[in-house]
């Protein structure tokens, strides 16, 4: 019974993913922001998240993961992004006895201010502008069985460019099975499926000349720049987790995810986390194997854990990743479980 409900919710989702990627759409998507991993434990696990779960962040790489976590847990993120772009990030997610958890999230995305620059002023126009995300999540996730859980999570986006922005909205779902108790765990998702949406604004509004080589008409007529609809960054991701235990104070989780996004390639990352006495953590990984043109993709990392009277924990978490000629990017991750 429990293999017939995993496989039921593997074919939901594999379901659209023959129409979305039936072919190529590099650098086609918006909503880029929504790729950016946030949890600096699984990016130090080379984003290899799909079938790992105990933290609240794990709802981002699979909202199933919400349907095993046992206690509130909140988690806070700051990424030093690319270029000195900053990326923020917060979860809560709050279990309920008999109904299942929720989780709020909310994302943020800042590039600071930047010159104008143009084909006719290469040096900048004097002006400056920035660019912004936010996206605010809501998630659920339960368990089916004692083995077998599910999950989704709806996400609200808006992209702030200079004077335009969009809206949008994305719908995550996956699904987790546990194959054996502290044994292989295996997870499938569905990322940023969602409609089409354009960017508008006074951005759009220009001045148009009909006929630059004939003098005397009117060159500065109002005028409309017809912006496309654009599809969402929808990935399909699978992947698997499974502990090695050398004794109760020292374990190896090895974990390995495979990637079909509609906007590149196909790839597959792997990570290693040792743990010692369930208090300190190393990790390290690899992302996006096999991906063509690929900057970096080195990932490395650790982390603490302590208890504290009153049943709270507290967890602190760092991710440091290669991006090859863009440069390295850091994650600092803080938690709170209790």
């Amino acid at each position: 019974m429990k293999r017939s409900i995993f496989i039921v919710m593997v074919f939901v989702l594999l379901a659209p993913v023959s129409i979305l990627f039936a072919q190529s759409k590099a650098g086609t998507t918006i909503a880029q922001f929504l790729k950016i991993e946030p949890s600096a434990r699984a990016a130090a696990l080379g984003n290899a998240g799909t079938s790992l779960y105990g933290e609240a962040a794990s709802l981002y790489y699979n909202p199933a993961s919400l349907g095993r976590l046992d206690k509130i847990d909140a988690q806070f993120t700051y990424n030093k992004w690319l270029a000195d772009i900053n990326y923020n990030y917060a979860v809560v997610g709050v279990p309920l006895q008999g109904i299942g958890t929720l989780a709020l999230q909310i994302t943020s995305l800042n590039s600071g201010e930047m010159d104008v620059r143009t084909v006719e002023q290469p040096l900048g126009t004097g002006e400056r502008f920035s660019v912004t995300n936010f996206a605010l999540g809501l998630g659920y996730g339960m368990m089916l069985t004692d083995r077998v859980s599910v999950g989704l999570q709806m996400t609200y986006f808006q992209e702030s460019i200079w004077h335009s922005s969009l809206t949008g909205f994305a719908l995550n779902i996956g699904v987790q099975y546990q194959v054996e108790v502290d044994g292989l765990t295996i997870g499938a998702a569905l990322m940023n499926f969602g409609p089409r949406a354009k960017y508008e604004g006074r951005d759009a509004y220009v001045n148009f000349d009909f006929d630059p080589k004939k003098y005397g008409d009117n060159d500065q007529l109002p005028a409309q720049l017809r912006m496309d609809e654009w599809g969402l960054p929808t990935a399909f991701r699978v992947g698997m987790s499974y502990p090695v235990r050398f004794s109760k104070d020292y374990k190896l989780i090895l974990t390995a995810d495979a990637f079909h996004p509609n906007d590149n390639k196909e790839s597959i990352s792997l990570g290693g986390e040792f743990q010692l006495l369930d208090i300190f953590y190393v990790r390290g990984g690899y992302r996006n194997l096999f991906l063509e043109d690929l900057e970096g993709g080195a990932v490395l990392g650790g982390g603490v854990k302590a208890s504290i009277s009153g049943g709270y924990v507290i967890r602190f978490d760092y991710a440091w990743a290669d991006y090859g000629r863009l440069d390295q990017a850091h994650r600092f991750t803080f938690g709170i479980g209790f």
